[in-house]
């Protein structure tokens, strides 16, 4: 089971922006417990660096997350300026743009702009001691400026969509992870195979018109944790070999570029794939990513 930890941003004696007696602590202890009900609810288990109105240093609550031993930690705030009014819309924070945290943040922002907020993107700011002293990927969420009186409103009338959205973006990465662990499950000896037919070694990624791909992607199966949605979910898939050694070849190079590549095998391909993401835009985000790297892909879903 995935465990993830939930950061209320602020707290106690630091009440983080104010505008007009409104207080970012509260907004943001509110946020996160509506956040981890909903990823309790698929399964996923939770830790909080706080549950009531205290305070604890921000190197406190990275002490918090690393002792529990988690795999992710998500720092729940609300943005602001100097000038009241003049920031809008959502980002979030990591301490590189690089790896699985970086799809996550993505996934997260895509979902808010969907709701109707400007998505401000990610955000590096290695500076951040939550982000700088976790051991485990984390990412701060900026839901939306305190001191903007449109954001608020959306913030107060959407609160429960902003929760979905922010869970859902940790889901997606999820179960991202969970279809890496799944990687490769050949069915036979996949030498036997390049023995009876050596013609196919080099074989490289299959026409999606093709029967074999419109067979396979109906019998494809993928292990399942309690948290994995059972929703169609969207990947990008980058080639299809014949031969396993060069899909895996293929897959390390990307994870080594930060992407959260995976094996699957489906007679008679491995087929690379990154990402399992709940909504098609979140996957498209990605397609994107590797077209601009140079990759040849296309999206599948299942």
């Amino acid at each position: 089971m995935a465990k993830v930890v939930l950061d209320a941003g602020h707290g106690g004696s630091d009440p983080g922006a104010v505008y007009e007696g409104r207080q970012e602590k509260d907004d943001n202890l509110a946020l996160a417990l509506a956040v981890g009900e909903i990823l309790e609810n698929n399964g996923v288990d939770v830790e909080y660096t706080r549950t009531t109105d205290v305070y604890h240093t921000p190197f406190e609550k990275a002490q918090m997350g690393n002792r529990t031993d988690a795999d992710y930690f998500v720092s729940i705030h609300r943005n602001a300026l100097p000038t009241p009014n003049t920031g809008t819309g959502v980002e979030t924070l990591v301490y590189n743009d690089e790896g699985i945290k970086a799809d996550m943040a993505r996934a997260i922002n895509a979902n808010l702009a969907e709701l109707g907020f400007a998505n401000r993107g990610v955000i590096e700011r290695p500076n951040l001691v939550v982000l700088r002293r976790t051991r485990m990927p984390a990412l701060l969420v900026e839901a939306g400026f305190i001191d903007n009186e449109a954001d608020n409103a959306k913030f107060d009338s959407q609160f429960d969509e902003i929760a979905r959205a922010i869970a859902d973006g940790i889901l997606e990465t999820l179960n991202t992870q969970a279809a890496a662990e799944a990687a490769v499950q050949p069915a036979a000896d996949p030498v036997t195979e390049l023995e009876i037919n050596p013609a196919l070694e080099n074989t490289e990624e299959e026409n999606s018109e093709s029967p074999q791909y419109q067979a396979g992607e109906s019998q494809m199966q993928m292990r399942r944790g309690p948290y994995i949605s059972q929703d169609p979910l969207y990947r990008v898939q980058v080639g299809a070999f014949e031969n396993q050694q060069l899909a895996e070849r293929l897959s390390y190079r990307l994870q080594m570029s930060g992407y959260p590549a995976f094996v699957l095998y489906q007679s008679p391909y491995y087929k690379v794939q990154v990402g399992a993401y709940r909504y098609l835009d979140n996957a498209v985000l990605m397609e994107r990513r590797l077209r601009m790297d140079g990759y040849e892909t296309f999206l599948v879903s299942q």
